[in-house]
């Protein structure tokens, strides 16, 4: 559904929502903005003809009372259409208490003294990082905005921190109440001293090799832009940064013939969690949502030509709220361009010996979340062929624990003296609203394998595939099966090609497919219940957009996907949403230390019998002046 409806808001939306906010008098005098974004309408009703008014919706934080109000705002009228104070969960962290949980730490005694009692006394060299306080199950969340904070020590002002923890020291910090709700200490340990940097200067000398690789179109890029819309080769779709989600892309269509096909109405991330797995009182309660708790598009980096993106870039400003409802401007946060992508096809006849042979080239959407210790990259790559791929891009410095000399750390790995990174996953939850050749799909779960030795498979050679179809929102166990090839095939019954055939769009998971470790009684296990499973499949609900529920921060109610398909809906013939749950399981090495080198997790879209033929066949042959003959050396 190609609408701008669905864009994000501009600058002037932003302050006209925040106005009507204060001006209601939501969230006190000062109230703070922990997410504004667009209210997105019901495709049922837009599709049935009906108007709908450009609405936002806020996350609002009252700085006195800890208290958060989920707020609907009509854009049309200028005016609030409801508010609603939430029993769990809270907004979003704002910037703002990251400095206060610093200042409030380093005021109070209990804190100063624990330091102290590790030689440490120079607090502007300390750092806090702070972790949402949902799984600690011994602390009562109410009336109370509280952030459990990680200690660390800088030896000067770029050291890399994460090499010095100062191990046992826990800050446990109320930033609506400005107070130390427990300064936590399990003994002294020994803070490892070893400054490990990745910064040119503390890794001399240099690789001198590195001949220069430019790329360069000097024709031009082949996409064309127009506001938030992209169109390229035969592909259609429009590009936003949400503040919570991140990068979402909407209307993704794909144009065969005279017409577009519709594929997606929209793709992003539902949720995101980053579990650790070492069970000590220090360590246990770690487990970040990344999106829901501190704000994904809020993150997002800006990019730098030739760093983050090379060739011949194009570049999407974002514009968030602020913590106090002003609009701000994110520059280059979102990066296109072109790459190529080695082979689209080739044949050589054996024959006649003549070689035919096509270059593949992709279009790459992306942006970099920066979350503590963390980067995230999201790739969502379009391929000439119909298919689509996205990277997510692990990036850099791993979370530490201290060990004594002697004394083997358990539920981590060493990575320096007496520093060791802890055990833990990184686990996506994609929520990919499909709408293939129109919205009325079916989902089937197909598994490959060999077929019973028989009179219908004399010779034993013969491959089976099982088609199950996921009629209702509880069939299937929804996780991955590399021994049956196992994939997801999103069909629309309704439209066939020109073979007899549902036309359809498969999910094909990449290797990272693994599922939350955590159980009960940790509370991460009820809070991230999506990531029990790799997949997901619902019917369409404008009030379903994020897999842990909409307020994660401090919610303890299981939320999300688990609640929702509980009622066992059905999911035939309808308008479906996929999630699809990318799982890494990281178990750091010596090599990860002190930057990690980038881990890539993916999967793909792929038209399966959408087309009556390669869709390909059309994209013309590389100009010979571009390709390299004779001996390289002539070269």
């Amino acid at each position: 559904m190609h609408s701008p409806q669905f864009d994000a808001l501009t600058a002037e939306e932003i302050s006209r929502t925040a106005a009507a906010i204060k001006k209601a008098g939501i969230g006190g005098k000062r109230p703070g903005f922990g997410s504004v974004f667009t209210h997105e309408p019901d495709k049922a009703r837009l599709r049935a003809g009906e108007r709908t008014p450009r609405q936002a919706r806020a996350l609002i934080l009252d700085r006195t009372s800890a208290a958060t109000y989920d707020v609907l705002v009509d854009l049309e009228q200028d005016a609030v259409v409801s508010s609603v104070a939430l029993t769990e969960g809270g907004a979003p962290m704002l910037a703002e208490e990251i400095e206060i949980v610093n200042e409030v730490a380093k005021a109070d005694p209990a804190f100063t003294e624990a330091l102290a009692k590790r030689g440490i006394t120079d607090l502007s060299l300390v750092q806090l990082d702070p972790f949402g306080a949902g799984s600690r199950a011994d602390i009562d969340l109410a009336g109370r905005r509280l952030w459990t904070c990680i200690t660390y020590f800088r030896h000067f002002e770029d050291d890399n921190a994460y090499a010095h923890i100062v191990e046992g020291v826990i800050a446990v910090i109320d930033t609506v109440r400005r107070e130390a709700y427990a300064i936590e200490d399990s003994g002294v340990k020994p803070m490892p001293m070893t400054c490990d940097n990745y910064t040119p200067e503390h890794n001399q000398p240099m690789r001198a090799d590195l001949r220069p690789l430019d790329i360069t179109q000097p024709e031009g890029v082949s996409f064309t832009l127009d506001g938030p819309q992209l169109t390229w080769q035969k592909w259609r779709f429009r590009a936003n940064l949400h503040p919570v989600d991140g990068l979402v892309l909407s209307g993704v269509e794909y144009r065969d013939g005279g017409r577009y096909r519709s594929v997606m109405h929209r793709g992003s991330i539902g949720e995101m969690v980053v579990p650790y797995g070492i069970p000590e009182a220090a360590h246990y309660f770690r487990g970040a949502f990344d999106a829901g708790e501190y704000g994904l598009g809020r993150m997002a980096n800006s990019l730098l030509l030739g760093c983050d993106c090379l060739g011949e870039i194009t570049y999407l400003d974002a514009v968030m709220a602020d913590d106090d409802g002003e609009p701000s401007v994110i520059r280059n946060a979102v990066c296109i361009h072109e790459e190529d992508a080695g082979i689209l096809w080739k044949h050589t006849d054996w024959v006649t010996g003549k070689v035919d042979v096509r270059r593949s080239r992709k279009l790459v959407v992306s942006f970099i979340a920066t979350v503590g210790n963390y980067h995230y990259g999201f790739y969502w790559n379009f391929f000439q062929d119909g298919h689509i791929e996205v990277d997510t891009k692990l990036m850099g410095i791993v979370q530490t624990s201290a060990f004594p000399d002697g004394q083997a750390p358990s539920h981590a790995s060493p990575v320096a003296r007496n520093l060791a990174a802890p055990w833990h996953q990184h686990l996506f939850s994609f929520r990919l609203d499909m709408e293939v050749d129109g919205w009325r799909n079916s989902v089937f779960q197909n598994d490959v394998d060999g077929e019973p030795v028989g009179p219908a498979n004399p010779y034993g050679n013969a491959i089976g595939v099982k088609r199950t179809l996921i009629a209702r929102e509880q069939d299937g166990d929804g996780l991955t099966s590399p021994q049956t090839a196992r994939t997801w095939t999103v069909a629309n019954p309704d439209r066939m090609n020109a073979w007899g055939v549902p036309v359809g769009y498969k999910l094909i998971p990449g290797w990272a497919g693994d599922t939350l470790i955590a159980r009960e009684p940790s509370l991460i296990a009820r809070r991230a219940g999506f990531a029990t499973r790799n997949l997901w499949v619902t019917p369409y609900s404008p009030a379903e957009m994020h897999s842990a529920g909409d307020h994660p921060n401090s919610d303890r109610s299981g939320a999300g996907l688990p609640a929702w398909t509980a009622a066992n809906r059905p999911v035939e013939n309808t308008d479906v949403v996929l999630w699809h749950t990318v799982g890494v399981t990281h178990i750091p090495r010596s090599e990860d230390w002190p930057v990690m080198p980038v881990e890539v997790a993916s999967f793909q879209l792929v038209p399966n019998n959408f087309f009556d033929s390669n869709p390909a066949l059309d994209v013309p042959g590389s100009i010979h002046d571009h390709c390299a003959s004779g001996d390289a050396a002539e070269h």
